[in-house]
């Protein structure tokens, strides 16, 4: 789509906090309107849908879209959007008790070239493993993600966060 159009969507979700639960409905609304002006065929319409109907507490509503988003090809339009896509639908599916499909979702997503979104692949991917009582590899892959930001203790962190998965000396 048009820039135009992607400033609208993004000022749209700029004003999110601004809709109280009881208005999320109007917040939906307002992202249905203006997928209205894509193609019928633009993978981003369900993909700004899913991820309206997840953000206002629905990931049952959102996941179908989700997949909808990917099959349409979604990653030839935003490779970005995609990733978001695979981490949103990931954390949907754990919220529905389907933890097992976000893990095979997004374990491939740990050696995708890197960007900012690496910490959120590990930060989700860790819950659905913490859903699954894979604490040890949810809490390895947290720690993981954490060292480099910390001003110090990052090799020692790194370490403990292999430890935690490596088989015992």
């Amino acid at each position: 789509m048009n820039q135009s159009w992607e400033d609208r969507v993004a000022a749209a979700w700029a004003a999110f906090d601004e809709y109280p639960e009881e208005r999320a409905h109007e917040f939906r609304a307002l992202i249905d309107t203006l997928v209205a002006e894509l193609p019928d065929d633009s993978p981003l319409g369900p993909f700004e849908r899913a991820c309206a109907w997840d953000s206002t507490g629905h990931s049952d509503k959102a996941v179908p879209l989700y997949r909808e988003a990917l099959e349409r090809g979604l990653g030839d339009v935003s490779p970005y959007k995609a990733r978001r896509t695979k981490i949103q639908l990931s954390s949907s599916l754990r919220n529905i008790g389907q933890a097992e499909e976000g893990v095979k979702l997004l374990t491939p997503e740990l050696d995708a070239p890197c960007d900012e979104l690496d910490d959120a692949v590990r930060g989700c991917l860790a819950l659905c493993l913490s859903s699954l009582g894979r604490d040890r590899e949810g809490l390895s892959l947290v720690l993981g993600a954490l060292a480099p930001h910390l001003p110090r203790y990052q090799r020692s962190m790194a370490n403990y966060a292999r430890a935690l998965v490596e088989p015992e000396a």
